[in-house]
């Protein structure tokens, strides 16, 4: 019988002579790629007999064989002949085929199949997709080398292994065989799949039935942390490991905990847990506790477990308390962190517990006494007391006198005579004062207190240093719109209204007649001890010309005057310099005038005639038009003359320069016209 080669690497004989083409190079790599085939049965046709094809077909059947045995096989199956049918598409017959790949002998069916046992007594039957057992050949930094019987070792990332360094050559470890055969030939083992293999039931049991696990904290990854439970990693997401967020997850790193399984996907081998869920359930638990044994009045423990400006929440073995900034100490205090610090163990007394909401307000400085029993005894109205001073408003300064009682000392109280703006400009927090107790509300919890009682009322004694009428030289301390503020000593001031600064002039403003700083001499009118005022004259120094004034400008008397103001509703005019008068617009003697400024200007003497004259109020009005009355009519026409009115060009108007002049015109009454009457 002819011998054939390997159908892969040589021709096979046919009958007439002719030889079968090789396979493709694609085809042959494409044979030794395939991880599992079944072995292709030639049919018998001439001497071979039938119970070899049968047996061949039967071990197919019953086992997986590797890409080795299976090209061991078909070469054993080449070697039967094949006669091909009669008609013209009739298969070739194969005459023989010679195995050459393993000896240069020719074996029988039954030698064959004698060697074939023999190699696979050496090796194990292992199948894709088991757990099976392996012995560490070698470690590298990178892999872990591992024998587990079959014909190649396989290789194993050293990162699959929880403690890299605790694996030695020999050690028995089961791995997980994820390919017979790669691409390389190599076996595919897995550590991690085998470990979570072995434990899935354990871990699926305890999933559905809500158990807790125990876990060790293994390494950070994006999102949240590592979790070693029975051996295999489970993800445990950030917003899960805590009822609050958590700052450093470095920290947590060996930290043993329980967990909950809460998601599961035994495909992609992922474990998702969760410690916030027990915490949550713990919480519960011990808050169902503590609301069946709390009550107001209990004093109790807790943890700060927040800071706020208003206040602190504090934990009461799984209920949160809220501690508010008033309820925290009988004196002041600006913030709660004066007071404690995060994580602080305190002792807290239930104020109040609203079963609905479960909202709990605790005390702290109800702890101690109540400080304002019994205050009245302690701090009597006129006791002198020493305190500290705790905070400065715009009003008044607060002065603590032990802790939780603090009284106000109001800038009214502070001096007798100095006009204080602020209380920083006398005192500063920090200071120690003493003070007088002026009165005491217990329940408001106010205590008003004073500095200046301290020193004797310079007020009750004023009259005897400063009597009406008497004469006293002070400094201008301060002008306003209705008089000037004398300074006659420290602290002691007196006010001159501007109604007693002049006999005879209307004063419109007192800079008129002093300015700030100017020593002055004034007359003590009055003094007023309820508000605490002194009223100066500065008219007062010399004595009223008012006598003399009504005998030289009574009724009808005829003068001159000087303008010294121009007013919408007429003029000013002094006479003799000393007396102020006053001539209103229709007076003035001009027909139809409307502004007194078309007409007049200050400096200009006009005749007058007094017609009111009201020695009570100071007040003398005259007339130009009263005074041309009885004047012949050339002498009124020669006035008029002397006072055009004066009209603005329009280029004035605008303010352009030169593009205009001024011009006048007389005003001059018909021929025979007398002047307007009073």
């Amino acid at each position: 019988m002819a011998s054939a080669k390997n159908p892969s690497t040589s021709k096979v004989a046919v009958a007439g002579g002719e030889q079968a083409p090789k396979l493709t190079k694609r085809k042959a790599g494409m044979a030794k790629k395939t991880k599992t085939k079944k072995i292709k049965l030639v049919k018998k046709v001439e001497t071979e007999p039938s119970h070899l094809v049968e047996s061949a077909e039967t071990e197919s059947q019953e086992q997986i064989v590797t890409a080795r045995r299976q090209r061991l096989s078909e070469k054993a199956a080449a070697r039967v002949e094949v006669s091909p049918p009669p008609g013209p598409a009739e298969p070739v017959t194969v005459a023989s085929m010679k195995l050459t790949e393993i000896d240069s002998r020719e074996y029988s069916p039954d030698e064959y199949k004698r060697l074939l046992d023999m190699y696979d007594g050496t090796i194990k039957s292992i199948k894709e997709g088991e757990i099976v057992a392996g012995v560490v050949l070698g470690v590298t930094r990178d892999d872990v080398i591992v024998d587990v019987g079959f014909k190649s070792e396989g290789i194993i990332p050293i990162s699959e292994f929880m403690e890299p360094i605790n694996i030695a050559v020999g050690d028995k470890i089961d791995v997980y065989l994820e390919e017979i055969e790669d691409q390389n030939g190599q076996l595919i083992l897995s550590k991690q799949k085998a470990d979570f293999m072995r434990v899935w039931d354990r871990i699926q049991e305890a999933h559905d039935s809500g158990e807790l696990v125990s876990g060790k904290v293994a390494r950070r990854i994006k999102g949240g942390v590592v979790v070693d439970i029975m051996g295999v990693d489970a993800f445990l997401p950030g917003s899960q490991i805590a009822l609050r967020q958590v700052p450093d997850f470095d920290a947590l790193i060996g930290t043993s905990m329980d967990l909950k399984i809460i998601k599961l996907n035994k495909n992609r081998r992922n474990i998702v847990v969760s410690r916030r869920v027990v915490l949550e359930e713990e919480r519960e638990s011990k808050k169902a506790n503590l609301l069946k044994e709390i009550a107001v009045g209990q004093v109790r423990e807790g943890i700060v477990k927040n800071v706020t400006d208003f206040g602190v929440f504090i934990d009461l073995n799984g209920v949160d308390g809220l501690l508010h900034i008033t309820d925290m100490s009988w004196g002041r205090i600006k913030h709660p962190s004066e007071m404690v610090s995060l994580g602080d163990r305190i002792s807290v007394k239930i104020l109040d517990f609203d079963e609905k909401t479960s909202r709990i307000s605790l005390g702290l400085k109800q702890l101690t006494p109540y400080p304002w029993e019994n205050i009245e005894e302690k701090y009597p109205i006129g006791k002198k007391v020493t305190g500290k001073v705790v905070s400065i408003t715009d009003y008044g300064a607060f002065v603590e006198l032990e802790k939780g009682v603090e009284g106000l000392i109001h800038i009214s109280e502070m001096s007798w005579t100095q006009h204080i703006k602020h209380p920083s400009k006398i005192m500063n927090v920090g200071d120690k004062i003493d003070a007088v107790v002026l009165s005491v509300d217990k329940e408001n919890e106010k205590i008003s207190l004073g500095i200046k009682q301290m020193e004797p009322d310079p007020w009750h004694t004023i009259e005897k240093k400063y009597p009406a009428g008497k004469i006293v030289s002070g400094k201008v301390r301060n002008l306003t719109a209705f008089g000037a503020f004398v300074e006659l000593e420290e602290g002691i001031d007196g006010l001159i209204h501007i109604s007693d600064m002049s006999w005879t002039k209307r004063i419109q403003h007192p800079s008129e007649l002093m300015k700030k700083g100017d020593k002055i001499e004034v007359k003590i009118l009055r003094i007023d001890h309820e508000n605490r005022r002194i009223s100066l004259g500065f008219k007062q120094l010399r004595e009223d010309p008012w006598p003399e004034i009504s005998k030289k400008y009574s009724m009808g008397a005829e003068c001159l005057g000087t303008i010294s103001r121009v007013l919408d509703r007429g003029v000013t005019v002094d006479l003799d310099g000393d007396v102020e008068g006053f001539v209103p617009t229709a007076q003035l003697g001009k027909p139809d005038l409307v502004n007194p400024g078309d007409v007049f200007s200050e400096g200009e003497q006009i005749p007058l005639k007094v017609i009111e004259f009201d020695r009570a109020s100071h007040k003398i009005v005259l007339s130009v038009s009263a005074y041309y009355k009885d004047r012949e009519d050339a002498e009124y026409q020669q006035y008029l003359t002397k006072h055009p009115t004066r009209t603005v060009s329009m280029g004035e108007a605008l303010g352009q320069s030169g593009s205009g002049e001024m011009s006048t015109t007389a005003e001059q009454s018909p021929e025979g016209q007398e002047p307007p009457a009073v």
